[in-house]
């Protein structure tokens, strides 16, 4: 997607070969037109895949998964990474290691908002690794939903997360893919 490849070389910051800082349009302040964007360019992609929820992982992922779910016109379910107090009963877990934090946390899915007739398309912002999407399909198939795809805003191609996924047989759609990235260099495909 053009847009959002012109804005990250604007606005965004290759700090090393594994960080792209995005905060001032993604994942701190939100660029509200560019995620409405977004949403209809993921909308237009995966229009046919008969689609009945859109998910996502708190935090970074909500907006452009709001903006597609808005025009696919199907509810959106965010992915928790926090335990909670009130929400701790009729939950599908997992473990999940960041990439970018290098830290594990508890993905959880509460049961009373997925079951086995939902074909579900995951929305994140980043995909390096994808341990993240990893543990969103795996939540989502342990309550017998089927995966229509997951899009991607960026991806660090020169990473194993596409491969990983798709030898899951699980559809990658991409609107920035990055083939090198390193200190004030971003190159996409």
């Amino acid at each position: 997607m053009k847009l959002l490849k012109d804005k990250i070389l604007k606005e965004g910051s290759a700090l090393n070969r594994h960080i792209l800082k995005v905060d001032g349009f993604i994942n701190h302040q939100v660029d509200v037109e560019l995620m409405y964007e977004i949403g209809k360019d993921f909308a237009g992609h995966f229009k046919n895949y008969q689609i009945t929820k859109v998910v996502t992982i708190e935090s970074s992922g909500i907006a452009p998964a709001l903006m597609t779910a808005k025009e696919l016109q199907v509810p959106m379910i965010i992915l928790k990474k926090q335990p909670s107090k009130v929400l701790n009963t009729h939950l599908y877990q997992t473990i999940v290691k960041s990439f970018t934090k290098g830290t594990s946390y508890e993905l959880t899915l509460s049961k009373k908002f997925i079951s086995s007739n939902d074909r579900v398309l995951i929305i994140d912002d980043f995909m390096a690794n994808g341990e993240a999407a990893r543990g969103a399909v795996k939540l989502l198939k342990m309550a017998g939903a089927s995966i229509a795809g997951i899009g991607i805003l960026i991806e660090k191609s020169f990473q194993e997360g596409r491969q990983k996924l798709e030898e899951e047989n699980i559809e990658i759609y991409s609107l920035a893919r990055i083939k090198k990235l390193d200190q004030n260099v971003i190159e996409f495909f």
